[in-house]
This record gives structure tokens, sequence and C-alpha cells, in this order.
């Protein structure tokens, strides 16, 4: 049984914009998303205290994040998934005290 994605029109630009090999990974991970029960822990995170899902691949030292919502709260049982938008992780900052 696959899941049924319906990609939006930020998901789409983010994608069609993207690197051919950061599209090929995009796919693979997709890929995954759709068609894998259960989705492996490395792949999908859900967001604390929200609704949304983040699903994270790691391309040329930095990572992509794509933000998705599921029609169902364990993402294992959803069978249709919004991606919503993705964007391209900064680096975490470190804050120091004076």
């Amino acid at each position: 049984m696959k899941r049924e994605l319906i990609l939006s029109p930020e998901y789409i630009d983010f994608e069609q914009n993207s690197t051919a090999r950061t599209r090929e990974k995009l796919l693979y991970a997709i890929s995954i998303l759709e068609s894998v029960y259960p989705i492996p822990n490395k792949f999908v995170k859900k967001l604390t205290n929200t609704d949304f899902y983040e699903l994270r691949i790691s391309v040329d030292n930095e990572i992509r994040v794509i933000l998705f919502v599921a029609d169902n709260e364990n993402i294992n049982l959803a069978t249709n998934i919004i991606l919503l938008n993705g964007f391209v992780k900064k680096e975490q900052r470190i804050m120091t005290k004076k």
C-alpha cells in the first residue's frame, strides 16, 4: 500500500530550484516516505507540540529539511501526506553569555 503524496507549490518550487544531486536525494527520501512501512526514524521526526513533521536529507555537508503534514498522528498509519515546503538548515549558532 502506498501513501498518497500531495506536493504544494512551495515544495515544487524548492525541488525545482535544487541541484540535480539534491533532487535525486529528495526523490529517494520521498519514495521512502511514500512506500516504506514503518518509516525509519532516521528520515522523519515529528515536531514537538505541532501537527508538523520534518523529513531531513543530507547533501554536500548541508541539511535539507522538508516540512509536511499527515492525515494521522501516527505517521506509519497515514494514507495522505502533504509536502509543504523545504529549506536548507543553517548552522546552529552558539550563544555565549557576556
